[in-house]
């Protein structure tokens, strides 16, 4: 699938930007149950689990690390999420959406309602070009309130995560940053900058881009890749749209440009602009009057609405879109990495959160069924972790990285993107159908071992 950045077929950009905002199949594969609430249960010839793990160590308390933390938990397994943040829901006040994958993987860690009730839904996307003529409108999701689409800011979805986190009983530890770590007899330390350590049989990675854990599993991984774009995310006062808070409005035009008018009628919008990268100067000190003058004056030539929302904002915040082409290593030593750590991808299809809230399913998933074996007696009395964590790979990594190089299309000029940094030796392939996708990476109660 190839889309140009400029001039570009309606069908193909279609075609790329629904498939991963909508990336989730409409249905759910009949006879499959949605979830179990039950926190320790039986997979088919799977004993119940939960009695052999000793602890986890989560480093990271965002999306992936709290929500890796309620899925261990429903699993019977026992873990402690380690934050650098000394304070909870720290966030520079940028927003996303929750694709319907995104919303079912919370469904089976009965986290959904949590989320749900600190965002809003979405259940339309209207395209239209620069002069302002509609070009398609699509639905968003099947209309299954449980997985609806929901935007919202990233501090309110880490915190309600946090908090029902705790909720649950689970540790939160603040102020916790990750140094280094290392073997020891039976399981792992790790050390934190304020020098305390914890010990445990593993440790999960779940600290962003630039992730300590994904250095220590390779020292050699590279560095994450500038993109080629620069993402602007503003909020601003209502300037008499009329467009219903359900919908999402895509501009295709000097800018990628997205917005929605919420029901307490201000506007949260992005714009992807192709342009050098920023330096940590002007990314520290650049100021939304700056912003809104560079953006106002791209976006002026436009009969679409742009330049009018950007001139109304009263805050605008910037970044350089960066992403991982590939990762080689995943996994080393009883350590792990999940979400952006592993494949972040630009934000160009939406769909990092969401991708991020697989793996914690997965990789719970496969530490259940995998210690659940362990337990047998013909398996020995621990479960092997080297292939836990193989097993999580196999089934992850051709999806996250068809995201990552989707995205990385629709963000940068004409597909002139390098390649992957190298290439990692190719996983066996997974079902690929889409209630495959579903029924083995996202049902809570279909083994994937």
């Amino acid at each position: 699938m190839r889309i140009s950045s400029r001039g570009r077929s309606l069908s193909r950009f279609l075609e790329a930007y629904t498939e991963f905002l909508t990336v989730e199949p409409a249905r759910w594969p009949v006879g499959q149950p949605r979830t179990s609430r039950n926190p320790t249960v039986r997979c088919g010839k799977h004993m119940t689990v939960g009695e052999g793990m000793t602890k986890v160590l989560i480093i990271g308390g965002g999306i992936a690390g709290t929500a890796t933390a309620l899925a261990l938990h429903k699993a019977g397994i026992d873990a402690t999420v380690y934050e650098a943040h000394p304070v909870s829901s720290r966030d520079g006040g940028a927003f996303l959406t929750l694709a319907a994958n995104g919303m079912r993987a919370l469904h089976q860690i009965e986290a959904d309602t949590v989320v749900a009730e600190v965002g809003a839904p979405l259940t339309t996307m209207r395209v239209c070009d620069g002069d302002g003529a509609e070009l398609k409108t699509v639905p968003l999701g099947d209309g299954d309130p449980a997985t609806g689409y929901r935007y919202l800011t990233r501090a309110r979805l880490c915190g309600a995560l946090q908090q029902e986190v705790q909720r649950r009983g689970i540790s939160i530890q603040w102020g916790k940053r990750l140094i280094s770590a290392g073997q020891h007899e039976g399981g792992l330390t790790a050390f934190f900058d304020d020098g305390t350590r914890a010990r445990g049989d593993l440790l999960i990675g779940a600290d962003g881009l630039n992730s300590t854990v994904r250095t220590l599993i390779d020292p050699t991984a590279a560095a994450p890749r500038y993109v080629g774009q620069r993402v602007f995310y503003g909020y601003s006062a209502d300037i008499g749209l009329g467009s219903a808070p359900d919908c999402f409005q895509v501009v295709r035009g000097a800018a990628a440009f997205g917005y929605i008018v919420t029901a307490q009628h201000d506007i949260w919008w992005f714009a992807r602009v192709t342009e050098d990268e920023l330096d940590r100067h002007e990314l520290a000190t650049g100021c939304t009057d700056r912003w809104k003058d560079e953006l106002a004056t791209l976006l002026r030539q436009e009969l679409a609405p742009t330049a009018a929302i950007v001139q109304a904002a009263h805050q605008i915040l910037v970044t350089n879109a960066y992403d991982l082409p590939t990762v080689g290593r995943w996994h080393r030593d009883g350590m792990i990495i999940v979400g952006d750590a592993a494949h972040a991808a630009s934000p160009a299809t939406g769909q990092g959160a969401s991708m991020a809230l697989e793996d914690t399913i997965v990789l719970a998933k496969a530490l259940r069924d995998r210690t659940t074996l362990g337990h047998h007696k013909s398996l020995g009395s621990r479960p092997d972790h080297g292939r836990v964590f193989s097993t999580y790979e196999r089934i992850r990594r051709d999806r996250v990285e068809a995201n990552i190089t989707t995205s990385a299309r629709m963000s940068t000029p004409n597909h002139q993107h390098p390649g992957p940094a190298r290439q990692p030796p190719a996983p066996s392939r997974t079902p690929g159908t889409p209630d495959e996708i579903v029924t083995l990476q996202l049902d809570w109660n279909t083994p994937v071992v």
